[in-house]
């Protein structure tokens, strides 16, 4: 038999880019759950790949812990000034799974 178990000091992660999207709202709310040891970082993109300025993936406050509906906070603040242009997500997970986004 084999066994799907990990060491405890392994941490699996890896990355998300979405294609390019549109949103309406002012917010990036997650669905997800880290280890103890986890997290998610999101980093906002232009059309171009590159990092938005104040939404790059520094930018990001490191999200951890398991919770239905988490909002994302960035140094650049809210998302109403990128609302309805086109922008790529880059999600990074360590330890961690993604369930739902959701723009709000």
């Amino acid at each position: 038999s084999t066994s799907s178990l990990q060491s405890p000091t392994h941490k699996s992660g890896g990355e998300l880019l979405t294609k390019n999207l549109r949103f309406a709202g002012r917010a990036l709310y997650l669905n997800f759950s880290t280890s103890a040891a986890g997290s998610v970082r999101v980093e906002i993109q232009g059309e171009n790949g590159r990092a938005i300025e104040g939404y790059a993936l520094a930018d990001c406050t490191e999200i951890y812990g398991d919770e239905i509906e988490r909002k994302v906070i960035w140094r650049g603040g809210d998302l109403s000034a990128l609302a309805g242009k086109a922008v790529r997500l880059r999600f990074v997970l360590r330890d961690a799974d993604l369930f739902a986004l959701r723009f709000a």
